[in-house]
């Protein structure tokens, strides 16, 4: 009796064995696999570039169309002190500390430094990242200059805090924007022909759309 218990046990624990092995090379569930030649991995790496290339040039825009909203406000700061000096507010403080023709240069060195960011942003160039490397190099500058005349006030004013960190924070996103793309393009297409290097050809088309659909939702989360 205690040696058919034993045996029935040894077959249980042959059974979980077997169903969490290996399988070898004989198994006839591996006749469907083969191996990807190298045009199909590079059609494969193709389309996660064109799929990458959307999705950037999608979130690109959205950014610089919120910094290109903040260049237009600048504009109308500067026409609107040219014509009727001092009646903006946040220009008002500055009253008895700058010139006029001053607080209308800063504001055009802030639109020059913006516009290079957004340059550098939907660049395509492998110089673009400079262009935003210029534009934060030019706000440094300018940032100092505003809190300089900002602690020179009686009351330091939090609600013109965006004058000096304004053009140097859309430098600092857009650099953090570009260099999460192309961190994104960079794993995403050293990792694509690993992953599908011993695919069947009938999973395959499943396999390129869920990749597609996770390297959206990388950048998407990523992003945010």
């Amino acid at each position: 009796m205690m040696i058919l218990n034993l045996t029935k046990k040894l077959r249980r624990k042959s059974r979980r064995d077997d169903k969490y092995s290996l399988p070898t090379r004989d198994d006839p569930a591996l006749d469907d696999y083969k191996l990807i030649d190298t045009q199909e991995q590079e059609e494969v790496v193709r389309s996660l570039e064109m799929s990458h290339a959307k999705q950037s040039f999608l979130w690109r825009s959205v950014f610089a169309a919120i910094l290109f909203c903040f260049v237009a406000f600048l504009i109308f700061s500067i026409f609107q002190q040219a014509s009727s000096p001092w009646e903006l507010r946040f220009h008002g403080y500055f009253m008895e500390e700058v010139q006029s023709w001053i607080v209308i240069s800063a504001d055009c060195v802030a639109v020059f430094a913006c516009m290079m960011a957004i340059t550098g942003l939907l660049n395509d160039s492998k110089s673009h990242r400079q262009w935003i490397w210029y534009s934060f190099y030019i706000g440094v500058p300018l940032a100092i200059f505003w809190l300089h005349y900002m602690l020179r006030m009686p009351k330091f004013r939090w609600d013109i805090l965006w004058l000096p960190f304004g053009p140097l924070s859309g430098a600092g996103i857009c650099l953090y924007v570009d260099s999460l793309f192309a961190e994104s393009l960079e794993d995403k297409t050293l990792n694509a022909p690993h992953c599908l290097l011993c695919l069947p050809h009938p999973l395959l088309s499943f396999s390129l759309a869920r990749s597609r659909a996770r390297c959206q939702l990388g950048i998407v989360g990523g992003i945010y």
